[in-house]
């Protein structure tokens, strides 16, 4: 953009700011003003950022703002006015556009800004104004807390954040065309950072216990310095290489060489030694051209190979979706004394920042007091220090924060939180899958580093490490982590780094699991849950070979004769880890189970030393025998562990975990990485070989590798000039190859499997044999009488009209069979034709959310209908959106159209009871004086069973989160007992005078679901009381109990002042219990108690009389119409006068017990006085 297509305002404003004179800068009288108009101008901006570009071209940052900084420093005003512009100036241009714009125009609005950030950049790599920067931020940080205004803490964090703006500028890759070793924008930068001490202040800031609210941006910062930087190359900078180094890099040159002549060799045998200078002309037997003769070849030999049919032809153009996804890696090694200065800082930061500032990042991270995506920082820290320190001299005690099981825990669930946004947010599936890169990358990371600590001669740091993988091999998300991300590879999304990372880091994994079970052949792992274990019931039979007491005799004898000969033990069992998260109970079984391993393996020693070391540990409950046990006692003791079952563990052998790689879906990833085994390390080939060799040799399943796509690539390798150079490959290759040949001549369909994926079934059908259709299928046998009885059933309910007819026949059966056995076998009976006309059907209407429009129509229609007799009645006939009764009554419970679901029952009108004629069934019932709520209830429950499908989660979740499938009707009781439970405390509390309390909650409760409908978005929201009343029933016990029944949390020690309701109530959950919260009337409740059992007793005799008069009515019109009728009066009147009088006589009981019970209370109170 051109300075004269400046807007005239902005020109002038820029004109009053001053002018350059040689090196000095005289500023104007309205130089601050004219700063903050050019800060509102920014605010006012349009969307293709006119104002950034206009100031941008004008260079006003280059020849005015850092002028005024560097020479006007004391006009302090003015000086903070200017970091403030520049901060909006040099803000990133995704932060400007919110993403990269797909629209041509404005992609090059965004390139235009991305340029003038570049040229910020190159202006700012000056020492000077660094040193202005770094002398400001000192001079801050001298103030103490009680000195430093509010305005200070603005100027530090502003300056952090120009320093962050300007290292995140990217390099222009058309400008900066520099090689290794010099020094381009950003080393100059980095250098000038250096110079002015400004490195020095971030290490203090980073460390300091008084800055700890500026630790994510010195993260940030930090991250940005070391941009395209390896922690590999400033590890060796300016050192000598070593003797192994040299040999190294001499045999990758030797390979290089020994490629480049083997090629040279192949070029000189296609070709003769005299030149033709006619190609001619061949013909290519067995290969048809478009006719039906053979294709005529117009090239010399030496092409032939290249030959195909496609030549010529237009190269078909792949859909952008399809497109396999590029690397974004950019590393180069830049000026020796740049790299130098990183590696000191390297060096001090680890020594005296690294664990405070990542305990300070990893707490902020936990607690959400961080912006988005900032995890993404703690994880590249992890990658890059951690690499950095096992490079240059390990030390285990300076990374010491980030080696424990709650980082792997943390990674771990990045991982898969970015893995699910990488699925779902398909238009950023980039950036999401270049986040679980760099998880992926920290997670390897620590694999490296606790295999490093494995190699140390320190035995603690061995022992440290030994717990630290005890743990990631027994919890099974971090077992199955990198099978899962094998399985879910997708190249579209996913670049061939992170795939070649994938791989590396799934065989250090298998690595470190063999040397961890190696000598024990079997690994204890945690125990699945009861689904898993039922779909996987056949493998664990294979899984667990449990010895015979037999054997476990004979290991015993062997183990007490070497006890009593042996008088050595082992010092340094330990049984017990403080620093783990595991519970101290399990750590107690834990123990009694490596004391059983120990004994089974026959290291009898390690036994009895791990035995009286947990002794120490657990004293109480003699589990590991009293303090003065004699030596006898404690082989007793032993030999009953080794007979104890301990069940709550499983034990695997390795191959047994090997198994699970024996996938096409994981097979296929690593033959996508040997496609490029030209270009792959020495190591990565080496990591994709050795899988493939633990499938095909250790598990025995080379079958798995007969594909034609991978012998397809075994042909290349083969073939390749350079095949000396990868001599692992070619023999793994050969191995598998020949394999075949030998099984080809035993399977005539060999070379028809090739053009197949196998799994594990394929491969043993194919070496085993194949399996005739069905045969390996279990199906339930049918007798003839069976069939019998169910062609009767069927025969008997098809025309009775019940809703599904298969849930009728199931129980009348004399054998039991599942659902799916009696709809196929009566299909195959051809009783009915097809599975669909026994399809469950789907009660309900699936209509969950309620739109805006749904409310309105709801709210008029309730203001409508509120003073008629029926309200829900006449709601259910006009709405439009057809719901269940239960449904409408919560929403307007929800919407606060009512108070209590009480006003929407339907109103009766008053009835003489001993009236003998006009009585309708509705008003007979209305007699037995049941309350209409208990009607509506059984209604509600009713519906609320054909609308299970469509419904949230009810209270029952709330209240047992594990309640199976199996167990509905258990777990609908006892939802039940526990809203019972909720009243009864409701109630207590009412009674004490905390009635106001339990309001203000149940006021909250609809509050804060009202809210997160709203919203979208679940937050713990804390309970604040703000009056007496309230504060003083939050200390009350009985109220706190309340509180945990409803499902609010507790505050956290030292951490949290108030109560706080979870976020993970959803909002039919908090209006089901705060419509359970409902004030309960004492005079109601009492009269329920008192009358409960003669209502219930007159009901069921008014029911039976009911029923009676229904089956009679047919013969009441020949003896007489009203022959019923005229008895039913006469019971009623008897039956009323004989619960008048129980209660009359039961009120006048109660009323004496109590006179009498007042009257001992008083004797008790004048004797106690």
């Amino acid at each position: 953009m051109d300075l004269f297509m400046m807007n005239c305002e902005l020109l002038a404003t820029c004109s009053a700011l001053g002018y350059l004179e040689g090196d000095i800068y005289h500023k104007e009288p309205d130089c601050l003003e004219s700063v903050k108009d050019l800060i509102r101008y920014l605010r006012h901006e349009d969307d293709t950022r006119d104002i950034r570009q206009q100031l941008g071209a004008g260079q006003i940052l280059q020849n005015d703002l850092l002028p005024i900084i560097t020479q006007h420093t004391q006009d302090k005003p003015l000086f903070d006015a200017c970091i403030r512009l520049m901060v909006n100036l040099t803000q990133p241009a995704l932060l400007c556009f919110g993403k990269v714009p797909d629209d041509p125009a404005f992609r090059h609005h965004f390139l235009q800004v991305t340029s003038y950030l570049q040229a910020y950049k190159e202006a700012f790599a000056d020492e000077k104004i660094f040193t202005v920067l770094s002398e400001t931020l000192y001079n801050l940080l001298q103030l103490d807390w009680e000195q430093r205004a509010e305005e200070d803490n603005l100027l530090i964090e502003r300056i952090l954040l120009l320093v962050r703006n300007v290292l995140h500028v990217p390099a222009d890759p058309y400008e900066e065309k520099n090689v290794d070793d010099d020094a381009s924008i950003h080393d100059k930068l980095l250098w000038a950072i250096h110079m002015s001490g400004l490195d020095d202040l971030l290490k203090f800031l980073a460390c300091a216990q008084s800055e700890q609210q500026w630790s994510f941006h010195i993260l940030e910062i930090i991250s940005l310095m070391f941009r395209d930087q390896t922690s590999e190359l400033l590890v060796n900078a300016g050192q000598m290489r070593s003797a192994q180094e040299k040999q190294k890099d001499m045999q990758e040159l030797e390979l290089l060489r020994q490629k480049e002549l083997a090629e040279k060799r192949s070029r000189t045998l296609l070709r003769g030694a005299r030149h033709s200078r006619f190609r001619g002309s061949y013909v290519i037997q067995g290969l048809k051209a478009i006719g039906e003769k053979d294709v005529i070849f117009h090239q010399g030999l030496h092409n032939f190979k290249n030959y195909s049919h496609d030549v010529g032809k237009p190269t078909r153009r792949v859909p952008k979706r399809k497109q396999m996804a590029q690397d974004s890696e950019n590393q180069r090694r830049s000026a020796l004394n740049v790299r130098l200065f990183l590696r000191e800082f390297c060096i001090d930061f680890l020594e005296n920042c690294y664990n405070r500032l990542m305990y300070l990042v990893k707490e902020g991270l936990i607690r959400e007091r961080a912006q988005q995506h900032d995890e993404t920082y703690y994880l590249w820290a992890i990658t890059f220090f951690m690499a950095f320190n096992r490079h240059q001299n390990f030390r285990p005690d300076v990374v010491s924060e980030t080696i424990s099981n709650r980082t792997f825990h943390f990674i771990e669930k990045n991982i898969t939180n970015y893995y699910e946004m990488m699925l779902t947010d398909r238009k950023d599936a980039t950036s999401w899958s270049r986040r679980m890169h760099l998880a992926l990358k920290a997670y390897q990371e620590l694999l490296l580093t606790v295999n490093e600590m494995d190699r140390s001669k320190d035995v603690n740091i061995q022992h440290s490490s030994n717990v630290i993988k005890s743990n990631i091999f027994y919890l099974m998300e971090f077992r199955e982590i990198f099978l899962t991300l094998l399985r879910k590879y997708d190249e579209r999304m996913q670049p061939r780094s992170f795939l070649r990372d994938l791989v590396e880091s799934t065989h250090l994994f298998l690595k470190m699991l063999e040397r961890f079970c190696k000598g024990r052949n079997s690994l204890v792992v945690q125990v699945r849950t009861e689904t898993e274990e039922r779909k996987s019931k056949h493998s664990q039979k294979t899984l667990q070979t449990e010895p015979t007491p037999e054997d476990l005799e004979q290991t015993w004898q062997i183990v007490s004769q070497e006890l009593r000969l042996s008088e050595s033990l082992t010092q340094s069992a330990v049984p017990f880890d403080a620093t783990s998260e595991t519970p101290v109970d399990e750590q107690r079984t834990e123990a009694l189970g490596r004391i059983q391993d120990c004994i089974m393996s026959c290291a009898g020693p390690e036994a009895l030393s791990l035995l009286r070391a947990a002794r120490a540990v657990w004293p109480e409950g003699d589990t590991f025998g009293s303090v003065e046990v004699e030596p006898e006692e404690e082989l007793e003791l032993l030999k009953q562990i080794l007979f104890t079952k301990l069940p709550s563990k499983l034990t695997v052998h390795i191959l047994l975990y090997l198994i699970l790689f024996a996938n096409p879906s994981v097979v296929r990833p690593y033959i996508i990485l040997l496609r490029s085994y030209s270009q792959n390390s020495v190591h990565t080939n080496h990591c994709i070989t050795r899988m493939l060799h633990r499938l095909a040799v250790d598990l025995k399943m080379e079958a798995l590798l007969y594909q034609l796509s991978i012998f397809s690539m075994f042909n290349k390798i083969l073939e390749d000039p350079a095949v000396a150079v990868y001599q692992e490959l070619v023999t793994f290759a050969k191995y598998v190859l020949n394999r075949f040949f030998v099984f080809a001549t035993k399977n005539n369909k060999a070379f028809v499997e090739l053009l197949f994926w196998k799994n594990v079934g394929a491969v043993r059908e194919m070496t085993e044999g194949y399996n005739k259709d069905g045969e390996g299928k279990k199906k339930s046998k049918w007798t003839p009488e069976e069939e019998e009885q169910l062609q009767r059933l069927y025969e008997e309910y098809k025309d009775s009209g019940v809703p599904d007819i298969v849930e009728t026949i199931l129980p009348l059966l004399s054998i039991s069979h599942t659902r799916r056995e009696v709809v196929s076998h009566m299909v195959s009976m051809g009783l009915v034709d097809s599975v669909k006309d026994l399809k469950k059907e789907r009660k309900g209407t699936r209509i969950v959310l309620w739109t805006e429009e749904q409310e309105d129509e709801l709210q008029v229609l309730f203001e409508e209908f509120r003073d008629s007799d029926d309200v829900l009645g006449n709601i259910l006939k006009r709405i439009t959106a057809k719901r269940s009764r239960a449904r409408i009554v919560d929403k307007i419970l929800s919407m606060g159209l009512v108070s209590d679901r009480r006003d929407l029952y339907k109103k009766r009108k008053p009835s003489a009871p001993g009236r003998s004629s006009g009585m309708t069934e509705e008003e007979f019932f209305d007699l037995t004086g049941e309350p209409r709520e208990k009607e509506l209830e059984i209604e509600e429950e009713e519906e609320d069973k054909s609308d299970q499908d469509e419904d949230e989660q009810d209270y029952e979740e709330l209240v047992d989160n594990s309640a199976k499938e199996g167990q509905k009707s258990m777990s609908r009781d006892n939802s039940l007992k526990k809203i019972h439970s909720l009243r009864n405390m409701v109630q207590t509390l009412q009674q004490q005078g905390l009635s106001g309390p339990v309001l203000w909650l149940q006021n909250s409760l609809n509050r804060t679901a009202d809210d997160r409908e709203e919203d979208g978005v679940s937050h713990p929201v804390a309970l604040v009381p703000l009056t007496e009343e309230n504060e003083d029933a939050m200390e009350n016990k009985a109220f706190q109990k309340l509180l945990r029944a409803v499902g609010i949390r507790a505050p956290t020690d030292g951490q949290e002042s108030f109560w706080r309701i979870s976020s993970s109530l959803s909002v039919h959950q908090l209006r089901s219990v705060a419509a359970s919260l409902d004030m309960v009337e004492e005079t109601a409740a009492e009269g329920d108690s008192e009358g409960n059992q003669e209502n219930k007793m007159r009901a069921q005799a008014l029911r039976a009389l009911l029923l009676s008069r229904q089956r009679k009515c047919a013969s009441s019109k020949s003896k007489g119409k009203y022959s019923t009728y005229l008895v039913m009066p006469m019971l009623i009147i008897l039956l009323e006068a004989k619960h008048w009088s129980d209660r009359i006589e039961e009120k006048i009981s109660k009323k004496r017990r109590r006179v009498l019970d007042d009257d001992d209370d008083d004797d008790q109170r004048g004797n106690e006085q």
